[in-house]
Order: C-alpha cells, then structure tokens, then sequence
C-alpha cells in the first residue's frame, strides 16, 4: 500500500553539487539527523535537464514532508531545480481539477545565500527581505494546497578562498542550518496530525491482511463507533465485526489500499481526518463482484481522538463511493 508516513523527501537543485562547500554539509546532516528521508540530487539524475516527471511525481506522493534544497541563484532558485518544478508540478498533479496529489504535504525551502542579511533590506543594494523574494515560490505551495512551512536559509554561506569567507565558518554556519531545518521537521513529525496520519498507515497495511480475528481493529473503535459503509450502518464493536465479516467473505487477502489524499484538521471534539482511498482487490465469486478484481475510489471521513500517550481512537467512520 501507498505509505502515508513521515517520510521526509529531500529535492537537491544544486546544479554541480560537487563544488559547493555548505549544500553538500546540509545534506549529510539532513541523511544523518533524520529517519525515513530520501534525497534526490538533480545534479547527478538530470545533468541533461531531461526530468523523469513520474518517478520524480511518485517520489513526491510516498513523502510527507518536502524539502528544497537549494543555493540561492539571482533571487529565486537555480535553472534545474525551476525546470523540475515546472515539469513535475503538472495540471492535474499539483493543481487543476485533479490536481490534489500534494495536497496536505509539508513542503520547506530550505537555501543557502550567499550575501550578508544586511545587504537584503529597503536601505541594502538588494533593496527586498528574502521572503519578499520566495513569494512566487510561496504560492506555488498554496495553489499545490501544501501547507507552507516558514523557509529555513543562511546568509553568507558562499566560500572564495583567500578573498571571502572561511571554509570553517560557512561549514559550521551549515550544520547549524541543517540542525534548525532539522528541528523545525521533527516538531511536524511529533505532532498530532503525524500520529494520525502513521495510524492511517498502520490500520490499512493491517487491514489489507484481513486477519482472521478483528481484534486489531477493535481495539482502536470506541465502544459505540458509528461505521457508515456502502453496505450498511453498524454500530458498536458488535456491529463493526459484523460488518468484518462481510468484508472478509467479499475480499481475499491481499488487499492494496491506495492512500491517495489525506487531510488532519482540529474539532471541538478531536480530529476529521479526510481520505481519498483507492482499493485494488480480488475478490470471491460468491461475493457481490463474482469474483472480478475491482479498482473503487472511495472518501472517507473518520472522527478520532488521542489519548496522552498519543493513541489514535476512531470515533466515527464514514465511506462514500466516489
């Protein structure tokens, strides 16, 4: 199945990582400091600009949170890492009728500049603040519908032997720049929405086993769950292993729940958690499908809560056919 989890992608722009003395610090820190991260490095799969627009799609939909990284080139970023994102931020993946494929995912610019702070300012010679320049970059996420991260960049990160900087400084100015970045992904990857989205994962990928026994499931349904599904409305435990039952003589084993979107937001009460789920199944020919394999997309809508230890109770959940 689709993970949902806390997987950081890492987007390198640097056009010839090689030569640079603090993207490449950033980026062995980011591989040491943080679980479940890939890195992709531009530089190295595209010196020929010739993007692979699905594997670099699919990389994004298994991420949770997005980082780009990338030297700060004449206000914006290198030509690279603008090429990538005009090919793989397509109609109808990051916007358009269809184009929900980021929505919900975490995304961090994360850069290095290579002049003083002073030097960005009304009375500086490049007269605009930093985020004055990122504001096209800014809205990119908001029409992606990602949630916008505050942007993680040092200034005076550029080394000219003998003429500007100490190699020592801009690689110490670099760790501490991943470390920030670092932080600020970890505070995400603790928080509540996090949890949720790691027990999403956790229920399906359990889910599409089919156990024998529900005793899995039950134990994460309040007593009096409400389960609203296309064949029916159950309540309770007793009305969820019902329901259990149905699926497990519709369904064989092996399931592959596809989860597509996935949407956390606070209530009075808990938390909504919105799914876009595409189910690939076999299934039994004494079931309603005859035994055909089926491709459903459905949206689920579950009400849930956490306990102080961070446990996930599902309250409430609703499947409408798309």
């Amino acid at each position: 199945m689709s993970k949902v989890g806390s997987k950081v992608l890492v987007i390198s722009g640097h056009p010839n990582l090689e030569q640079s003395h603090t993207n490449t610090v950033i980026l062995e820190q980011l591989s040491s400091g943080l679980e479940q991260v890939e890195i992709r490095r531009l530089d190295a799969l595209y010196p020929d600009y010739n993007i692979n627009i699905e594997a670099e799609q699919q990389a994004l939909i298994e991420a949770q949170v997005v980082v780009l990284q990338f030297p700060f080139y004449w206000y914006s970023m290198p030509a690279l890492m603008k090429k990538w994102m005009d090919d793989v931020f397509a109609f109808n993946f990051a916007f358009g009728a269809e184009g929900d494929k980021l929505k919900g995912k975490d995304l961090f610019l994360s850069f290095t500049v290579g002049g003083p702070q002073e030097s960005y300012d009304p009375l500086g010679y490049n007269h605009f603040n930093i985020e004055q320049f990122i504001r096209p970059l800014q809205q990119t996420a908001y029409l992606a519908g990602m949630n916008y991260r505050k942007p993680v960049y040092t200034h005076g990160m550029v080394y000219i032997p003998g003429v500007y900087n100490k190699l020592e400084d801009v690689q110490a100015r670099a760790v501490d720049h991943a470390n920030r970045l670092i932080s600020e992904i970890k505070t995400i990857q603790d928080s509540a929405e996090e949890k949720i989205r790691q027990f999403v994962a956790d229920w399906f990928e359990q889910f599409d086993q089919l156990p024998e026994g529900d005793e899995f499931f039950t134990q994460r349904l309040a007593p009096d769950v409400n389960w609203n599904m296309p064949e029916g409305k159950f309540k309770g435990h007793q009305g969820f292993s019902a329901w259990y039952e149905i699926a497990r003589r519709t369904f064989k084993p092996g399931c592959d729940h596809q989860v597509e979107q996935i949407e956390v937001s606070q209530t009075e009460d808990g938390y909504q958690t919105e799914l876009r789920i595409r189910l690939l199944a076999e299934t039994f020919p004494e079931s309603p499908f005859n035994g055909e394999a089926i491709n459903l997309l459905v949206n689920e809508t579950w009400q849930v809560t956490l306990d102080e230890h961070g446990a996930v109770t599902i309250h409430d959940y609703q499947v409408q056919p798309v």
